[in-house]
């Protein structure tokens, strides 16, 4: 495992998926991230790559050919290299192999860095493509809060999400694991989103942001802890699993959806797809503030 460690938090990582596994406060030893109980899910904070979500019949078509691939693609199951790191700063990346081409016969490189400043964790997450033929791909994060945080006498429903700024979002609804981006569906968010099992039982929230700069703070009325957590992304999605009663939730940045209901099952075409020219790079990131 891997450490970051500054006055006031201490973070480990996994390279293993590049994974976030623990975020702890270093005077009160708060554990913020969900610490993977298999009983609900067994993961902390995966990357999603190169899919997000679920594809059709889990295949898609490139170039004329279908390849086979689950759900959030395979970057969370592979070793990443270490590349660069400090008391405070490290960097992963993940390269295709002959492994990563039987599901995805593209060339990229995936860099993962992470800069933790006081309260603060920066990830900035890079695609690049060295090849001379565009990739196309998503991306998405998929980190785990702990709910109740820090009060074993708390419950879930104890939880507020507030999203910054206040207004009515589209939400993309979901129809079994597939996007229905045909009927969005307007959520009023100019109040805190209260946590309640119920809410995910037709699976996550998942909100257009449309790119802007977005903020949303976990908190509760028991204490003074949370996260916040700032990106500007095309969409972002709220979930914890249902009907388990999973003590986590877990906010999620995504360039990036789930099949739709009216895919063709093409790669090029597929919802929210992006196109990176030969050579060219993409840029991807969020902060998460712990308080």
């Amino acid at each position: 495992m891997l450490t970051l460690k500054n006055t006031y938090l201490t973070v480990k990582i996994n390279s293993l998926g590049a994974e976030l596994t623990s975020v702890q406060d270093n005077d009160s030893h708060l554990e913020y991230m969900w610490q993977a109980d298999k009983a609900y899910w067994g993961r902390h904070a995966p990357f999603l790559f190169p899919i997000v979500g679920r594809l059709q019949d889990n295949q898609y078509r490139l170039a004329g050919k279908t390849y086979q691939m689950t759900q959030h693609g395979f970057a969370r199951d592979r070793e990443f290299q270490v590349v660069a790191q400090t008391d405070t700063q490290l960097s992963l990346q993940l390269t295709a192999d002959k492994q990563s081409r039987q599901l995805f016969p593209s060339d990229f490189t995936l860099t993962i860095t992470y800069t933790l400043i006081d309260h603060r964790l920066k990830v900035a997450a890079e695609v690049a493509n060295p090849a001379d033929t565009p990739l196309v791909f998503s991306f998405g994060a998929h980190p785990g809060f702990n709910v109740p945080l820090g009060e074993a006498t708390a419950d879930f429903t104890d939880y507020q999400v507030t999203v910054s700024p206040k207004k009515t979002y589209q939400r993309v609804p979901l129809v079994g694991p597939y996007s229905d981006t045909g009927h969005p569906v307007p959520l009023d968010l100019t109040k805190p989103l209260q946590l309640d099992h119920q809410l995910f039982e037709h699976d996550a929230q998942v909100l257009s942001l449309d790119n802007q700069e977005t903020t949303l703070m976990l908190s509760s009325t028991v204490n003074d802890h949370g996260i916040a957590l700032t990106v500007a992304a095309p969409y972002v999605g709220i979930w914890s699993p249902y009907p388990k009663q999973a003590p986590f939730v877990c906010i999620e940045p995504w360039w990036g959806l789930a099949d739709d209901v009216q895919t063709t099952g093409d790669l090029e075409t597929k919802v929210a797809i992006n196109h990176l020219a030969a050579h060219q790079s993409f840029q991807a990131g969020y902060e998460i503030t712990y308080f």
